[in-house]
């Protein structure tokens, strides 16, 4: 591994110098009780907290292409979704940027996916408004949207975007032949068929498609089959035989709420190929339209999904409880009633999951995690000694355990951890994740001490094991490890390494075995601050610094610190680092001087990060979140509730590092 030097941190462009941490902290209290109050005020009757998604011109264009589909195709009258269809396109009329072409959000830059939905969108639309007489002929010409497409290289662009992975782009070149926009010979043919096996052979049939997906192989496949191309007759017939067979996997998998995954992207395109089929009628369309008249917006505009109510709980949680004033007075009955409830407590008919996962929402869609699990348990964790039922606190011991025994059993044999399914390593999104991993590490040692079965208790040390081997096999030779669902749009690769590292490093930091990659994840973080004070996309002197990404870097190099003022304190070599663990071979850890100008530029960097989120509360900046999170195939959203509990965490965890009244070395731990 490629280690920063720690002189070349030490002689980095400078930054604005470091005041007295008293003024910083201070004022850091008065913004951490602005966030507190803001968060409290945001709860649900129920005491927990739903959020609020960005609105999405991506999913706007999905939803309008099937409204506009079912028209076309006979399936409902015109003057049923005419409203709805003229409400999204005038969403979308307001949120084409500069350059001709859409993002996913109002913030998002413009990227060829979007743009081809677009395009779909407004063909389909134009033709299906016709028909009520009412719609004026679609413009002549070259459009500044077609300039935008024709720039980002057409449809290799759009194969390039997306490589190997058929996930979204087969989904994509569907709706554009539904539109007639290109040729079914260009569509890849989806074995829809293969969806007759049992969902536990799923991941050896080498599906082309990610595990969450299986709705949108199926029914692209159909509409493929019964509208692409005639294929060679014994292959025709296995699929005119797979079909009704497939449907019922469709039903089956289809949630009481009607969307797939509570997803519009996903549902649409469903819904679309099962119009564009002469489908539009069967039940799953039918839900599928349910699902989609109910979730557009005032201003016209879809939601990638429903709400991400359990993540932001838990997030929510952990964040009130960093705060060192906190009383846990939030913890009442209802949240904690509502938290438990969201566990899932049967066979998962989407993933075929066991009982005892969590999702990212209380909505029928959610499908059991890697992500959400952890931050549940983790959030139990916070909220136990709230609980004064007897009732109650067997309840929450039950689901603390069973979401262990579920987070094991999900680990894959590399050692890291999946979102959703054990095994299916071949697609991105399918693969072992660095941060997911991190949390289960976390997770599992709360489980350790709330409640265990006692044959998960004997698999936890070899399961961390595996865990940490993983870990350091994926830390990048500068010291940084990259995120599977968050990213940074301003990345050349569109990744998000300041996330990424933050949360390794924040399950890592007090590990005696990982002291040298805490060491060098720390340094990088420091290494890719920003001179305001702040991080942003994880390349040096970003040119936007965002309170998501300052909030978690901060809250990683606050859990680094407080391991070394620890183990110097006892006298120990490193972070987590027993006396009777030293060695005699070189190590930063066991160099004087080099640690303690880690501990400075350390402590320099969180002051600094302090500083900017107190600043950027004051200034209001908290209340326009940006988009840092990845939804399924690289698609963007911000969520309301990440700059305010990122922040808090952050901000509460500092604040107990560093006691405001004393300015000695020995005041970065409490």
């Amino acid at each position: 591994m490629q280690r920063i030097p720690l002189d070349s941190l030490s002689t980095r462009p400078p930054v604005t110098p470091t005041p007295n941490p008293d003024p910083i902290f201070a004022a850091a209290r008065v913004a951490l009780d602005q966030l507190r109050e803001e968060l409290l005020a945001m709860r649900t009757p129920g005491g927990h907290w739903e959020g609020e998604l960005s609105a999405s011109a991506l999913s706007t264009a999905t939803a309008i292409s099937a409204l506009s589909a079912l028209v076309l195709h006979r399936a409902i009258e015109p003057s049923e979704v005419e409203c709805l269809i003229r409400r999204g396109l005038a969403y979308l009329d307001s949120q084409q940027n500069s350059d001709g072409g859409y993002g996913d959000t109002d913030r998002s830059h413009s990227n060829i996916a979007t743009s081809y939905l677009v395009l779909a969108a407004r063909t389909l639309a134009v033709r299906a408004l016709q028909l009520t007489g009412a719609f004026p002929s679609p413009p002549d010409g070259r459009t500044p949207l077609d300039d935008y497409i024709a720039s980002s290289g057409g449809l290799d662009g759009l194969r390039q975007r997306y490589g190997k992975d058929k996930t979204f782009v087969v989904p994509i070149l569907t709706n554009l032949a539904i539109a007639g926009l290109v040729d079914w010979k260009i569509v890849p043919r989806l074995p829809f068929e293969a969806a007759v096996f049992p969902g536990s052979m799923y991941r050896f049939l080498q599906m082309p498609v990610v595990s969450y997906a299986i709705p949108a192989l199926v029914a692209i496949g159909q509409v493929h089959h019964f509208r692409g191309p005639r294929t060679w007759w014994p292959l025709r017939q296995i699929r005119s035989l797979a079909v009704a067979p497939t449907m019922q996997v469709l039903q089956r998998m289809q949630p009481d709420s009607g969307g797939y995954l509570e997803a519009t992207p996903l549902t649409s395109f469903v819904l679309m190929s099962l119009a564009a089929s002469g489908r539009g009628q069967h039940p799953v369309a039918i839900r599928c339209l349910e699902f989609i008249t109910a979730s557009i917006r005032t201003e016209g505009s879809w939601p990638i999904d429903t709400n991400l109510a359990t993540w932001v709980t838990s997030l929510a949680i952990h964040a009130l409880a960093q705060d060192p004033s906190d009383n846990g007075s939030w913890a009442t009955p209802s949240l904690i009633d509502w938290h438990l409830g969201c566990q899932h407590q049967k066979r998962h008919p989407f993933t075929d999951a066991d009982p005892g996962g969590w999702g990212w929402t209380d909505h029928s869609g959610a499908v059991p995690d890697g992500d959400d699990t952890p931050a549940a348990i983790l959030a139990i964790d916070q909220y136990l000694t709230q609980i004064d039922d007897p009732a109650r606190m067997a309840a929450a011991q039950a689901a603390v355990a069973r979401g262990a025994s579920w987070l094991l059993n999900l680990q894959n044999r590399d050692g890291g951890l999946p979102t959703f399914c054990r095994g299916w390593g071949k697609l991105p999104f399918d693969r072992s994740s660095t941060d997911l991993t991190a949390h289960l590490l976390r997770a599992l040692e709360a489980a350790e001490r709330i409640a265990i079965a006692p044959a998960d208790a004997r698999r936890i040390p070899t399961a961390c094991q595996n865990g940490l081997r993983f870990l350091r096999r994926s830390q990048k030779r500068d010291g940084h490890w990259t995120p599977l669902w968050f990213g940074n749009q301003d990345h050349p690769d569109e990744e998000n390494p300041i996330y990424g590292t933050g949360r390794v490093l924040l399950g890592i930091a007090e590990l005696p075995s990982m002291k040298e990659a805490a060491a060098s994840a720390a340094d990088f973080l420091i290494e890719q601050q920003n001179s305001d004070g702040g991080w942003g996309g994880g390349l040096s002197r970003m040119p936007r610094s965002s309170l998501e990404e300052t909030a978690v870097a901060v809250e990683a190099l606050v859990a680094f610190a407080r391991a070394m003022i620890r183990n110097r304190r006892s006298g120990a070599a490193g972070p987590g680092i027993a006396p009777d663990q030293r060695t005699t071979a070189p190590s930063p850890f066991l160099d004087e001087p080099s640690r303690s100008t880690r501990e400075r530029l350390c402590r320099e960097a969180i002051l600094l990060g302090v500083r900017f989120l107190t600043d950027a509360v004051v200034s209001r900046q908290h209340r326009d979140p940006w988009p840092i999170g990845f939804y399924f195939a690289k698609l963007w959203y911000h969520e309301k509730l990440y700059p305010v509990v990122l922040p808090m965490a952050a901000l509460g965890a500092a604040l107990r590092c560093f006691p405001p009244s004393d300015d000695n070395r020995d005041s970065w731990a409490s």
